[in-house]
């Protein structure tokens, strides 16, 4: 696989193929560079996920950065050989896999969420390995660790292929989890250790073409957070207070809190989809209730220790906008109640996304 001259050729091929469009490094393959935590001394749950989707490379460093997300390591699973060397997986002598395992506290992001960011970096209709790599050792998997998340896992998976997304179907198996072996210390975090070989590999094998192609990119540049001249102008007094000052609004007396209408809810500042009309349900809070968001990735979650509590804040990502907050108390499978202000938000029924711009995401829609 990633041999020098490998990686020399896919230098070349990305010097010379001008053709390839690329997704934005930002939303897939580039991460905030952020402090190591101390798993042993972190005070929150810690639960575990663990993926393969081809070279471990590129979906390591995705999903890092990413609140909630604790720590992703590189490495080997599901085969029966003990202790596996990287040469040995690389060269198909094991029965294992290029994997990564995810440690995340559930309280902040849910299973679901992770693996919805999962789907979106890699080939899963394609089961003789992925990209550039060939073998069973980069096909991809799900590795369930309970019950949970392998129903989580299956119907995801069945979601996607009714969604139509990819043009033949989702061959990635779900399989129960049994062995991660961490790989050897120089892939870690390999794309902070050799950024230039790293987006070149990506780029070269095809993987951002193919990304690009199927999902939402580019979104840092198509959703933007207007001056704050501008957005007094854009914005209700309200809703500028909510988004930029993080006041809260009356609970029952808000716009969205009985919308049953079938749609997504974007940011009120920067037009980025944050939450679809299938993940609502009602909370009796008085206040929209949502399940997960549709991509973690567009969502801050810094600890609000306002008015004597301690809560993890929601915030819009592209529009530094407070939306709301995030409790442990929702139903399953994901546990989690998204509590927003309506006033962060801004509604666009089904009927309307294609026009406002939003067909790329019809698929959030889908049951």
């Amino acid at each position: 696989m990633k041999t020098a001259e490998k990686i020399l050729l896919l230098v070349l091929i990305q010097v010379f193929s001008f053709g390839l469009v690329s997704c934005s490094k930002a939303e897939n393959g580039k991460t905030n560079y952020e402090s190591e935590i101390d798993l042993e001394n972190y005070p929150g749950k810690q639960a575990l996920a663990t993926f393969a989707g081809g070279c471990f490379w590129c979906i390591e460093a995705p999903l890092e950065g990413i609140p909630g997300i604790l720590s992703v390591v590189s490495g080997y699973s599901g085969g029966k050989e003990k202790n596996p060397t990287y040469s040995d997986v690389a060269s198909g002598k094991t029965s294992h896999r290029e994997s990564v395992q995810v440690t995340y506290d559930p309280d902040v992001i849910s299973y679901s969420e992770i693996l919805d960011i999962f789907w979106q970096q890699f080939d899963p209709t394609d089961e003789g390995g992925s990209f550039y790599d060939r073998g069973f050792q980069y096909s991809s998997a799900i590795f369930y660790h309970d019950k949970t998340q392998k129903e989580v896992a299956e119907a995801s998976k069945e979601r996607l292929d009714k969604a139509g997304i990819f043009d033949k179907s989702i061959v990635t198996p779900v399989i129960k989890f049994s062995n991660f072996y961490p790989a050897e210390d120089y892939h870690q975090d390999y794309y902070k250790k050799n950024p230039e070989e790293y987006y070149a590999y990506r780029k070269g094998s095809g993987r951002d073409a193919f990304i690009a192609k199927h999902w939402p990119d580019n979104l840092t540049e198509k959703y933007k957070k207007p001056s704050e001249s501008e957005l007094k102008k854009k914005l209700t007094t309200l809703q500028f207070n909510v988004t930029m000052h993080e006041e809260t609004e009356r609970a029952f007396e808000n716009e969205y809190n009985s919308n049953k209408k079938e749609g997504i809810y974007v940011c009120i500042v920067s037009g980025a989809p944050l939450f679809s009309s299938k993940d609502k349900y009602e909370s009796y809070s008085g206040w929209p209730s949502f399940t997960k968001p549709i991509d973690a990735r567009l969502l801050d979650k810094p600890i609000d220790s306002s008015y004597g509590m301690t809560r993890v804040e929601v915030r819009s990502k592209l529009g530094d906008a407070h939306a709301g907050h995030v409790f442990n108390d929702g139903p399953s499978p994901t546990n989690l109640r998204y509590c927003m202000n309506s006033a962060a938000m801004k509604f666009i029924a089904k009927e309307e996304m294609e026009a406002k711009g939003y067909g790329d995401w019809m698929w959030v829609l889908e049951e």
